[in-house]
């Protein structure tokens, strides 16, 4: 058997037991519970293969070398006799030895995105995984089948793989290249491999019994990246609430705005001496309104779902720093008994000294996935920033255009009229 290998060292993991999902973890749910492993999968998750050594080798050695390549696209409605849902084709391209082709077209719903994600988690407990967008359960808050909807997951999901293929160390995971090459009856059958649901209780019972014991000295750069995490979930939160209200308020803008410049044409009809005036307000309306409109579609499509996403990411950070707390937390809970048992300690040494190595491991593991993504969040952030401050700078400037366009030729009927007059 090959020795256990950091995951935080660039060598790839292989899969675990594959989670089991029924059917009805397609209901309409955003679970926002995380998988925690328990210490043999944690132990089966630190050995490597060969083949993904060499990989990540390479990808690490040269990063810009991509040789995996992922879209989401072609959403389709599928109607039955129990439920009606989503599928998504999901095409790949890649070099990459361990598959068995270059090309690869398969369909996916948001239960198998969702199933990926938790192997994920499950599979690399202390690394930063991408978030899914949300599943609403209140029917009427959005409708899940209308264009805007499904447009706007596609993007999410399309977002939530690529993060994934360009991880140097989560694009080597089994899972995920089970989910993106086997048919759709050989990923349910693949599922069914894994624990079910009261193995994932279990998980669930050792993660509370780990909040509540806690950890006795966590290191004080977890301390500082927890009061990071804290402090960016507060202003993040409020950037996309802000954010969703100057949406609704541009919308409202708007819709009264589109209402506004065909008053002024009807006045025009009664109006003769102001009929050049009125159309030309109402013309200028009606280009601010479709710029206002360009406006809010880069809101809604380039700010927006940024902001959102690391929203989203603010909640599994601190679920990632609770999973690296809970491995922590087992080892105090080893050494206390160590230090207060009277009878053969060499078992619990034993133990100890494995689940130091654990600790370790999760934590060079954590600290490298946290550069790495504070890295790409201020990046991302930036630009989106940049982007929506380019796109207000020409919508003013473009809407100012108009109206001193419009201004200029007033000006000038009226310089005419003022002419016309004053001759003899």
């Amino acid at each position: 058997m090959e020795e256990a290998a950091c995951p935080g060292s660039g060598l790839s993991p292989p899969p675990l037991d594959v989670l089991q999902f029924d059917e009805d973890d397609d209901l309409e749910v955003f679970s926002k519970e995380t998988t925690l492993t328990d210490g043999n999968s944690f132990d089966s998750m630190m050995l490597a293969s060969p083949l993904s050594m060499i990989n990540q080798y390479k990808f690490e050695e040269d990063p810009d070398v991509k040789d995996l390549f992922v879209t989401v696209d072609d959403p389709e409605s599928h109607i039955t006799m129990i439920e009606t849902f989503i599928t998504y084709r999901v095409a790949t391209k890649t070099s990459r030895g361990e598959f068995d082709s270059s090309e690869y077209e398969v369909r996916r719903r948001y239960q198998d995105f969702f199933w990926l994600k938790n192997r994920l988690e499950e599979t690399h407990p202390t690394l930063i995984i991408p978030p899914l967008p949300e599943k609403f359960i209140m029917k009427g808050v959005v409708e899940r089948f209308n264009d805007e909807f499904i447009e706007s997951r596609r993007k999410a999901l399309h977002t939530f793989l690529n993060r994934i293929v360009d991880h140097p160390i989560l694009s080597f995971n089994e899972d995920l290249k089970v989910f993106l090459t086997a048919q759709a009856w050989e990923l349910a059958s693949h599922k069914k491999q894994g624990p079910g649901l009261l193995h994932r209780m279990g998980q669930t019972v050792r993660a509370v019994a780990s909040s509540v014991r806690g950890v006795k000295k966590r290191p004080e750069e977890f301390v500082a990246i927890n009061d990071y995490v804290e402090t960016f979930s507060q202003k993040i939160n409020l950037l996309d609430k802000i954010s969703q209200r100057i949406c609704k308020e541009e919308k409202d803008y708007f819709e009264e705005m589109k209402e506004y410049g065909p008053i002024h044409t009807l006045w025009s009809a009664s109006e003769e001496d102001l009929v050049g005036s009125l159309k030309g307000i109402a013309s200028c309306v009606d280009k601010c309104c479709k710029a206002t409109e360009q406006l809010m579609a880069g809101l809604s499509e380039n700010l927006i779902p940024v902001i959102h996403e690391y929203v989203l990411y603010s909640e599994i950070l601190m679920s990632v720093l609770k999973r690296r707390d809970q491995i922590q937390a087992d080892l105090d809970s080893r050494f206390e008994a160590f230090t207060s048992k009277n009878t053969d300690k060499e078992p619990l040494k034993e133990e100890i000294a494995k689940l130091e190595d654990k600790v370790e491991c999760a934590n060079n593991t954590l600290k490298s996935d946290w550069d790495r993504w504070k890295q790409n969040m201020r990046s991302d952030l930036k630009s989106a920033f940049i982007n929506m401050t380019e796109k207000n700078i020409s919508y003013y400037e473009e809407c100012l255009a108009t109206w001193e366009c419009f201004l200029s030729s007033q000006r000038n009927d009226l310089r005419l009229e003022e002419d016309a007059e004053d001759r003899p």
